[in-house]
């Protein structure tokens, strides 16, 4: 039996459930997932580098998170130089993805069923991972644990951070509709 997809999952279980159990009156105040942001900082790998050695680093970590999320990545700059920080305004500090649609849901299935379980020591999905307004947060500490990586190939590893946004009202009801499309959550 085949298992059902995010989208198949919602409108046969989560629909549902909310409608009936939570006494919505209508299907569009029922909380769904929004959008999938994927970012990452440079700051470890970029440091102090510059020129050509700075623009392998970034056109690597472009690259691979490509291949990771099926969208190309935009860059984001410092706001303003931090002396501290050793940075300057208008320097590459990170890039982000922001996934909605088909591309969510396709990524969100890998990065749920394959992704996850994958990834060293994982016991489930950390109920405090979801914040107040029902936003999920999980950060992986290394993005050689997509399947889309080869390890062999990689100069330079980074930690990724991917957040679910969604229309829930609160974190009880966003860990509900989670726990029904499938989400592994630690006991």
């Amino acid at each position: 039996m085949a298992v059902p997809t995010f989208q198949e999952a919602y409108t046969k279980s989560v629909l549902p459930f909310f409608l009936k159990k939570k006494e919505y009156g209508n299907p569009m105040e029922v909380p769904r997932i929004k959008k999938v942001t994927v970012n990452t900082g440079l700051g470890k790998l970029v440091g102090q580098r510059t020129g050509e050695e700075l623009k392998k680093i970034l056109d690597a970590v472009l690259s691979d998170l490509t291949q990771i999320t099926g969208q190309k990545p935009s860059l984001t700059q410092a706001r303003k130089s931090v002396a501290g920080f050793g940075l300057r305004k208008g320097a590459s500090v990170g890039c982000k993805v922001t996934l909605r649609g088909k591309r969510m849901y396709d990524f969100l299935e890998r990065f749920v069923r394959i992704t996850l379980p994958r990834s060293r020591d994982f016991r489930g999905i950390s109920p405090l991972a979801i914040d107040k307004k029902g936003n999920l947060t999980i950060g992986i500490p290394e993005h050689l644990v997509f399947p889309e990586i080869s390890p062999e190939h990689v100069k330079y590893p980074f930690g990724l951070e991917v957040t679910v946004t969604t229309r829930a009202q609160n974190a009880e009801e966003a860990q509900e509709m989670f726990g029904l499309l499938g989400f592994p959550f630690a006991k």
